[in-house]
């Protein structure tokens, strides 16, 4: 008996050794699993886009991503929303299917198993404001399953700014004075012309560095965007009906008989109206034969 109760106690001590283990091991793996997800949402952010309040610098953001989600459609759908939610707007998209390969099985007399693989991917450019890009990008961060690359860039454009505007306030005073050398001096014809030509030019680089400028602070209030998803490949299986060949479609020997019984019908009929055509050629050969019996043959 003392033998029996030491092996079952033996028995249970390994059983939960063994448990332990087991569990310690899942929860590891669990741990694992949670670490990967966040660090592959958290890669995502960067101080890049985190605009600092009171700045006298000027930066245009931008942020170029590429990962796997688990479904490219629902993703889509949910970084559009996110995108009109903190004030953006989507600019391109671009969803579609890729189709590596595609097997057409016969699976009975009419019934064909159609397997196709195939990728779904989406390129989708969204433009967001310069406060929310982080917020924007942290919420995209959710939809990431696995993560291929991030590049966010930060370019300081104060600089060139403030040359467009000294430019533009010396093209300004330039145009005045030849204005006014215009209205006051300007005599000879060729002399107002080359004037004229010179004022035209000035302004048209003075609206070429408004242009500019527009440009640059739309970038700057705006950040752009641009995410690649895709996700794994899919299987899709669908039974299609096969196509019949021809000599399914042939008719049985009754109806191939009465076919040719009908053909050679009209053919007869053919040769009958065709002889009938030919009624002054059959006449002349008959009256010929005749006088040649009754008076040449004499």
């Amino acid at each position: 008996m003392k033998t029996i109760a030491k092996l079952g106690l033996t028995t249970l001590v390994i059983i939960a050794l063994l448990f332990s283990c087991k569990k310690a091991d899942y929860a590891s793996s669990e741990e694992t699993t949670d670490y990967k997800t966040s660090a592959d949402s958290t890669a995502v952010s960067s101080s890049a886009a985190v605009e600092k309040k009171d700045s006298k610098q000027k930066f245009i953001r931008t942020a170029d991503i590429k990962f796997k989600v688990k479904n490219v459609v629902k993703s889509t759908y949910a970084i559009e929303n996110a995108t009109q939610k903190f004030g953006g707007f989507v600019t391109y998209t671009n969803l579609q299917s890729n189709i590596h390969d595609q097997i057409k099985t016969k699976i009975s007399q009419d019934s064909t198993l159609e397997t196709t693989k195939y990728t779904v991917e989406n390129n989708i450019t969204i433009r967001v404001p310069n406060t929310q890009l982080d917020t924007v990008i942290k919420t995209i961060a959710k939809q990431i399953d696995f993560l291929d690359f991030r590049v966010i860039k930060a370019d300081d454009v104060s600089l060139k700014l403030l040359s467009n505007q000294l430019s533009q306030k010396r093209s300004t005073n330039t145009e005045k004075r030849v204005e006014k050398a215009i209205d006051e001096k300007g005599k000879k014809i060729n002399d107002i012309m080359e004037a004229e030509n010179t004022l035209a030019n000035r302004k048209e680089a003075n609206d070429n560095r408004t242009i500019d400028n527009l440009s640059l602070q739309d970038q700057i209030n705006f950040s752009t965007v641009t995410l690649q998803l895709y996700q794994n490949e899919t299987i899709r299986q669908e039974i299609m009906p096969s196509e019949k060949n021809s000599d399914a479609y042939k008719p049985n020997l009754g109806i191939q008989v009465l076919d040719s019984l009908k053909n050679g019908w009209y053919i007869l009929e053919s040769i009958f109206v065709f002889i009938i055509n030919l009624w002054p050629f059959i006449l002349i050969g008959f009256g010929t034969f005749f006088l040649y019996k009754k008076y040449i043959k004499k």
